[in-house]
């Protein structure tokens, strides 16, 4: 039986945003794990709760869905962002899209599409809403790695790193820092994209070239 998919909904009215919520909750294998008002608040809570799939207003107060999208994704690549928007405008979404977001659907549609949505998002895949999917060119920028790629890594994964080093399993990493397997396993997915590697052993190879790991 697979995992559940996590989703943080992120909207500044909030009887749309609870109506959201009460729909996805409703769907088997959704689990709605928190709610945010503005672009600020989301990026707290990718960071405490780190969903599966982030639904993201373009207009909030403060930092927009965009801006929004281009911090969760360069902070945690392993969330999935999809706008959830009232904007048909193709540079608003060629933006998103090269912010990170992964879905871009609009607030019109039904509650059975946006489910439909959610899963194809969460699979990995792009999802866009199809009155505006005719025509579009992906033209996504791909993202140059950094002469140290471990500078993108937040001081939380670099400590995981470092265990993984040492040797250690996820589930001994979580009994050294107190926190769930699964979580340990959301951040090592991170830590494998932001490093462009494949496997523990090349993320650990790559700390020791960069002397992150102890010898």
């Amino acid at each position: 039986m697979s995992d559940s998919i996590r989703i943080l909904i992120a909207d500044d009215h909030p009887l749309f945003r609870e109506g959201v919520a009460q729909s996805l909750a409703s769907e088997p294998g959704f689990i709605v794990v928190g709610q945010a008002g503005s672009g600020e608040e989301a990026f707290t809570l990718v960071g405490d709760l780190l969903p599966d799939v982030l639904l993201l207003d373009v207009t909030m107060p403060g930092d927009g869905g965009i801006i929004t999208a281009g911090k969760v994704a360069a902070a945690w690549p392993v969330v999935r962002i999809m706008m959830l928007t009232v904007s048909e405008d193709q540079d608003t979404l060629m933006a998103a899209l090269k912010a990170g977001a992964r879905g871009y659907v609009l607030k019109g549609v039904t509650a059975r599409d946006l489910a439909n949505a959610v899963r194809v998002v969460a699979g990995g895949d792009i999802y866009i809403s199809p009155a505006l999917a005719g025509g579009i060119l992906f033209e996504l920028t791909a993202n140059k790695q950094e002469d140290d790629p471990l500078t993108t890594l937040t001081d939380r994964e670099r400590d995981i790193l470092n265990l993984v080093a040492e040797g250690l399993t996820n589930r001994e990493i979580g009994d050294r820092l107190h926190l769930a397997e699964k979580t340990i396993k959301h951040y090592m997915t991170n830590v494998l994209q932001k490093l462009h590697v494949r496997s523990r052993v090349e993320a650990a190879l790559l700390a020791q070239k960069h002397g992150l790991a102890k010898e």
